[in-house]
């Protein structure tokens, strides 16, 4: 039979409580299911029982939280969710650090700041290095990061212009059998694009700077046989790239300029996988010096707790499989 202990955390603050236990409790009962302990709150403090290599981990868990609490006035669940990875791991010892690494403030006064340790690296590495390759699954933050890091560059006078792109269908560029004019064509696959540009800076710099040619939002094929030169550039869902259509944008890179590719390996929608340009330029770049080749994983979603879950339930999958 396991031995249980008892652990009391003295805590009188109100309003840290409040937003440690969550409505209707539940932060602290999400606590309680991930570290299997109970905890409760009496008259002296937080008392934690259970077995004792977990009341230890949640007596660490807590007073981190509390420090995150005091922090930022608030706690959500994917940040309880990344401490508890974090316990016990060096990684742990930089989590609070994240709360200062603010990357842009957007028009709404919205502070844009890597949520887990992978997003850090990822923006130092984008910082670093001339191109950047970031592989990752959806909602951790690839693309946004990316738009954010592109406008704080033109707002520091590092670039003159932010370029992005996408490939415009799946499975290659056959615009003329959409219907409408080039705009209307080409839209509905660059909205995500647009969408964040608007978040960022807000409606009236974003119309302002489209009008100005200071942002440019176009598909994969209008880069052929141009050179870009102090430029921020993006590609995004590079996955669905070929190699000749990756060493064409790549070899657009110009003077003062800055390249971000961007992608998810497990949503190719290329007829052969095999000829993936980002996997390919993965595997030709990794030991260039000037490259980074950054790799997020689930642990970097920040979208719905959900969406963790549902990309682990298709890694198991296909595993499985």
């Amino acid at each position: 039979m396991v031995s249980t202990v008892e652990k009391t955390i003295n805590i009188y603050n109100a309003e840290i409580i409040r937003e440690l236990f969550g409505e209707y409790d539940k932060k602290i009962k999400l606590i309680q299911q991930l570290l299997n302990v109970d905890i409760s709150l009496r008259q002296k403090g937080i008392i934690i029982v259970g077995e004792e290599k977990q009341v230890r981990l949640c007596d660490k868990l807590i007073l981190k939280l509390v420090k995150i609490i005091k922090n930022e006035k608030n706690l959500s669940l994917q940040q309880i969710r990344y401490v508890i990875n974090s316990i016990g791991k060096e990684s742990e010892n930089n989590f609070e650090d994240l709360k200062n690494e603010v990357v842009f403030v957007t028009e709404k006064g919205k502070p844009i700041k890597p949520m887990t340790l992978g997003q850090k690296e990822y923006l130092e590495t984008i910082k670093s290095k001339d191109l950047t390759l970031a592989v990752g699954p959806a909602g951790t933050g690839k693309t946004y990061l990316a738009v954010a890091m592109a406008v704080k560059a033109l707002r520091n006078e590092e670039v003159s212009r932010i370029i992005l792109t996408r490939p415009a269908v799946e499975a290659g560029e056959s615009l003329g059998f959409l219907p409408g004019d080039m705009k209307e064509k080409v839209d509905p696959y660059l909205r995500p694009l647009f969408d964040a540009l608007f978040d960022i800076l807000g409606a009236d710099k974003f119309e302002k700077y489209m009008d100005r040619d200071i942002i440019e939002v176009a598909p994969l094929a209008f880069m052929r046989g141009r050179t870009l030169n102090y430029a921020f550039i993006i590609l995004d869902e590079a996955q669905n790239t070929t190699k000749e259509q990756m060493k064409m944008f790549l070899t657009r890179l110009g003077v003062g300029s800055k390249i971000v590719v961007t992608g998810d390996i497990t949503q190719i929608d290329l007829p052969k996988a095999k000829n993936c340009g980002l996997v390919h330029a993965t595997k030709v770049l990794k030991d260039m010096e000037e490259v980074g080749i950054q790799l997020l994983t689930k642990k970097d979603v920040v979208r719905h707790t959900l969406v963790r879950k549902i990309i682990a339930a298709y890694e198991k999958n296909e595993s499985d499989n």
